[in-house]
């Protein structure tokens, strides 16, 4: 079981820091049902109580309440909502309410979904309850999440190899940080990551290393330093000699999540591509951009191996 998130180590309430998260289209569906007399449901129909139209009204509780959401429920993040729709089917003796709701931020919107439902529902119940003591408002669930790191989830899980490139930390002057931040954030999300190596900047075992890694079954390396302005910063260079093909939409997709928390990774160099069937990732020798590609790339990278192979997107 895991942990919950909103609580400390101590055990005391927190709110989710979402702050690096990327933000992607997310989407979330929930519904509920309240039980009804049968001839609530043909007043309702008629639009004859005396409260006037009870879906209309519990439609646009509904889209209000998936809107207050953060108001009502403490750890909830406020987040701008691009679409709220409420549907009504009507049953025998209940009304089961749908609702659907959409934004495109770094945190998901199963709760603005649920009570969206919740406000329709107890709509409907004020309206009614003058003619109606029989209703019952039960069966409120998530039935559908769509966004975030359940997107394109696989359980496929590639073999992973690091190579940290420095003079500093090659020789001993240093100490290697991002490399086991890498190292550390694949084996956490399930890979096997048993190659490890530091080399020099510009080193000439570079890719001879990862040629070796490729026929011993690595599928994914990361390489992390030596692409800087400098002129021992070689990697770049080095691994565009050697690439079968390029990706540069993992290219992109890095720089665009960096630029978007620090103005200076503008500054900073990065490439992906694939050597001999295998993808190989470089980046810049912070822990900052390490912690980065963890965020951009797991699970979305997993989903490339079923894609190498010839499954569909």
């Amino acid at each position: 079981m895991s942990e919950f998130s909103h609580l400390d180590k101590h055990g005391n309430v927190k709110m989710v820091d979402v702050t690096d998260k990327m933000t992607t289209a997310r989407m979330a569906k929930a519904e509920g049902k309240i039980s009804i007399l049968p001839e609530t449901i043909l007043a309702i129909q008629d639009v004859t109580l005396p409260k006037g139209n009870v879906l209309t009204t519990a439609k646009i509780a509904g889209i209000q309440a998936a809107k207050k959401t953060a108001e009502m429920i403490p750890m909830c993040h406020q987040l701008n909502l691009s679409f709220v729709d409420i549907e009504f089917e009507i049953e025998g003796d209940a009304i089961l309410i749908k609702s659907t709701v959409k934004t495109k931020e770094a945190t998901g919107v199963e709760m603005e979904a649920l009570s969206a439902v919740s406000g329709a529902a107890l709509t409907i119940y004020d309206m009614c309850k003058a003619v109606d003591k029989t209703m019952v408002i039960g069966e409120i669930q998530l039935v559908e999440k769509v966004g975030g790191k359940s997107d394109h989830a696989v359980e496929y899980r590639p073999k992973v190899g690091v190579i940290t490139l420095s003079d500093s930390i090659s020789s001993g002057k240093g100490v290697d940080k991002s490399g086991p931040i890498l190292i550390n954030g694949f084996a956490d999300s399930g890979c096997s990551v048993n190659h490890k190596k530091v080399l020099s900047d510009g080193s000439d075992k570079l890719v001879l290393n990862i040629q070796s890694w490729v026929e011993d079954g690595v599928e994914l390396i990361l390489t992390t330093g030596g692409t800087g302005l400098g002129p021992r910063d070689l990697t770049i260079q080095t691994m565009e000699k050697i690439f079968d093909s390029r990706l540069p939409g993992i290219e992109q997709a890095l720089h665009a999540y960096g630029r978007g928390k620090v103005k200076t990774a503008m500054l900073s160099r990065l490439t992906a591509g694939v050597v001999n069937g295998a993808i190989v990732i470089c980046l810049p020798g912070s822990t900052g951009a390490a912690k980065d590609a963890l965020t951009v790339l797991i699970p979305t990278i997993f989903h490339s191996f079923h894609m190498m192979s010839g499954e569909k997107h």
